[in-house]
């Protein structure tokens, strides 16, 4: 027995009551999926546009933000990140829920489009309360996919989440808008459309389907669309040029993204003939996800012709449907020219496949399947019963694939197991361990990954600085000359070379190592630092005592730098400066004791006694286990009577 159908028509309350239900029920099932990752930490790119980006200290300066990074060239998600530092600083909190707010937002929206979109009848002039059924479960299966976690659970990701949510606002106006709105509307789908291109590239898209979805839907043709709305279509396309602004601004995106990224356009062109059918598959069959496939995609030629047949299939099916069936054919279009900015020919070298490209063109396949399923079901019980089965399914596995960005370590691990070939994974694996003192541990990984990219600068230098934390200075002076042939004006790499040698004994050699360095970037104040030592080595005292002043002058809260500089001081016999720089030591780590201790022993030396005294109590205070501050005041104390010298 079946169950009945839904009636073709429903009073006006029972409509807005159903949706209430179905709204509250979409939030409820992000907040369930998404809501036990708020306290996931940073990871990989969150650590440049959020943790180490400046701008977003002050809400004034958050509309020009650094390049390099993530959101360079986006001043509205840079603001977005301004916010949520007003708030929790850099507890990132704040961010996760911000992101699962918009994604939220995101799917209402896309429940709006969808069931006013059935109303049209191009789109079959479905009855409100099928419509509903049918919208309801489109927005649940998007929202809920594993594919999308990517663009919520990864905080710097916002870009493609809020994005969407703004191309989404755009085309829900223009329909309200052409549905017989008002002109605040339009006003509202161009301001949507002005805000999603300070946000991210590929909202450059949103007017043409806009202008295609109008064609399809409700005008019938494109001279009858730019009849009725071409005032509009056209305010939409003048966010073209500010999108254009921001775009050169950028400089492509410093380097990573256009024809002079250094990826030759048919390269990456042969790469997204895979890359898209994975992205379908994926679609399907949610697994494995990565987090990070690294910067190339490996496949046999006879991999790439099928993926480019597959596509080219898409394409001309698309077309086809276009002119025969334009509300199915809508959707083919959707898909393709929504990918069409990051996955086509123009290169993206930092992302040859990314999960987070399908965040909109995910709602294509959402409708396609939920409007295969109403069609070979009807809209009855049954259908909204599978509909759940599916979401519930869906959601417990966008659940455990949150927990993967709880943290770095569990981030990497993940894209290690599954993309063994990712050099970068390994790399990074070793960086976390690095930062933990675990540098024998760290080895093994950076290891790994010049195992499978042997060319691998960054690797090469990473190992240096774990083998000369271990004490292997010869092996780490091999890993930085090789990391200096990809990297050779990277001044980070010679003073790493520079402390190898240091190290083996060889302080000239450091030295010339340390002064390239400083050629590179002369407010390196670590070099200067590191200069200062191998001059000490060398015997050349008053160089060494350039070269800590230098790092002083370039970094006043240098602790370390002024207490090498006392200590040279003192050796020349400057006693006065001395002091001076052991006081300003002192007053940036008051909690000191060797230097209060030395300091003691520059005052004894030149018959403050009172003053030495005080220093040498002070140290023992701090640590009452100080034996050469206790001998020191012992001697102190004989000298005083008269008895021995300190």
């Amino acid at each position: 027995m079946t169950a009945p159908s839904m009636p073709d028509a429903a009073p006006a309350s029972d409509l807005r009551s159903t949706l209430a239900l179905c709204s509250t029920g979409i939030v409820l099932a992000v907040a369930a999926a998404y809501s036990h990752g708020l306290g996931g930490a940073f990871l990989f790119d969150d650590l440049d546009s959020i943790v180490g980006n400046p701008t977003i200290r002050h809400l004034g300066g958050a509309l020009f933000p650094p390049g390099g990074a993530t959101v360079s060239g986006r001043p509205l998600l840079n603001l977005s990140f301004a916010l949520n530092y007003a708030v929790s600083g850099t507890a990132p909190w704040s961010y996760h829920a911000l992101n699962l707010a918009i994604h939220a937002a995101a799917a209402l929206v896309l429940f709006g489009i969808v069931r006013r979109t059935l109303e049209f009848p191009a789109a079959g002039s479905r009855p409100p309360m099928e419509g509903v059924a049918v919208a309801f479960a489109v927005s649940l299966l998007w929202a809920l996919h594993p594919l999308q976690t990517e663009s919520v659970a990864y905080v710097v990701q916002r870009a493609e989440s809020l994005m969407g949510l703004l191309y989404l606002l755009t085309l829900y106006a223009f329909i309200r808008f052409a549905q017989g709105g008002t002109t605040a509307w339009a006003y509202a789908s161009f301001a949507s459309c002005l805000l999603g291109v300070a946000t991210k590239e590929v909202m450059a898209t949103a007017p043409l389907v806009v202008f295609l979805y109008d064609r399809c839907f409700a005008a019938g043709s494109f001279r009858e669309a730019w009849a009725r709305r071409g005032a509009l279509h056209l305010s939409l396309a003048a966010c073209w040029v500010p999108l254009a602004v921001l775009v050169a601004h950028t400089q492509g995106r410093a380097g990573t993204a256009g024809f002079a990224s250094g990826v030759p356009w048919w390269t990456y062109l042969l790469a997204q003939m895979q890359a898209i059918p994975h992205y379908l598959r994926l679609a399907a069959w949610p697994s494995p996800l990565v987090g990070d496939y690294g910067r190339t995609l490996a496949g046999s030629p006879l991999a790439v012709a099928a993926g480019a047949c597959l596509v080219a299939a898409l394409a001309a099916g698309t077309w086809l449907l276009l002119v025969r069936r334009p509300a199915l054919g809508f959707l083919g279009a959707w898909l393709l020219v929504v990918l069409a900015p990051s996955s086509s020919f123009v290169p993206v070298a930092t992302e040859i496949v990314a999960e987070h490209r399908m965040y909109l063109p995910l709602a294509a396949l959402a409708a396609l399947a939920a409007l295969g399923l109403q069609a070979w079901l009807g809209a009855t019980r049954l259908f909204l019963a599978c509909v759940f089965l599916v979401a519930a399914l869906l959601g417990a596995l966008t659940a455990a694939r949150v927990r993967v960005y709880a943290g770095p370590v569990a981030f990497w691990s993940d894209v290690a197991s599954k993309v063994p070939g990712n050099a970068g994974a390994w790399n990074n694996l070793g960086v976390i361990l690095a930062a933990r003192g675990e540098h024998q541990a760290a080895t093994a990984y950076f290891r790994r990954a010049l195992e499978r990219a042997p060319a691998y600068a960054t690797a090469h230098f990473n190992l240096g600085k774990s083998l000369s934390a271990t004490g292997h200075a010869a092996d780490a002076a091999v890993e930085f000359r090789e990391a200096l042939r990809a990297l050779p004006g990277d001044p980070s790499v010679h003073r790493g070379l520079g402390n190898a040698l240091a190290l083996q004994g060889r302080a000239a050699a450091a030295a010339a190592e340390y002064r390239e360095a400083i050629r590179l970037d002369p407010g390196r104040a670590d070099a200067w630092f590191d200069l200062g030592e191998a001059m000490v080595d060398l015997g050349d005292l008053p160089r060494a005592s350039e070269a800590y002043a230098s790092a002083v002058r370039l970094s006043p809260g240098y602790a370390e730098a002024r207490v090498s500089l006392a200590n040279v001081l003192v050796q020349l016999g400057r006693g006065d400066d001395a002091v001076e720089a052991y006081r300003a030591a002192l007053r940036l780590e008051p909690g000191a004791a060797d230097v209060h201790n030395n300091l003691g022993s520059l005052y004894a030396g030149m018959g403050r006694f009172t003053e030495a005294r005080a220093e040498f109590e002070k140290a023992l205070q701090l640590r009452p286990d100080y034996a050469d501050a206790r001998d020191n005041l012992a001697r102190l104390g004989a000298l005083e009577a008269g008895r021995g010298r300190p």
